[in-house]
């Protein structure tokens, strides 16, 4: 599905693995996008979304996915830093991958 292969590109962009990520958030229309994203990346349903699903925020792109890219910086700095991942899927074949990184201060 699309989320991955975003996913994949988005980090092979920024030269790391989804290993080296310490925060993951996706926003997709249905719960199978996030199964399919954890199966083909390696990832723990629990490692990611940390704060719950973004649907309850409802599903414009736009809008949910700068919220989404706000919780991975501000989840980062929690943490101490490093890469977040941020993945949407809209309709159809459209969506975002979004590697950040946050140094510790």
């Amino acid at each position: 599905m699309l989320g991955s292969r975003l996913s994949s590109r988005a980090l092979s962009r920024a030269g790391i693995s989804i290993e080296d990520v310490q925060v993951i958030k996706t926003h997709n229309p249905f719960a199978v996008n996030d199964i399919y994203f954890c199966r083909e990346m390696g990832v723990k349903p629990e490692a990611m979304n940390n704060y719950g699903s973004s649907l309850v925020w409802g599903h414009p792109q736009g809008p949910t996915g700068h919220r989404l890219i706000i919780e991975v910086i501000e989840e980062l700095a929690l943490v101490g830093g490093g890469y977040g991942l941020f993945v949407g899927c809209a309709a159809g074949d459209s969506g975002a991958g979004v590697v950040l990184k946050v140094t510790a201060a």
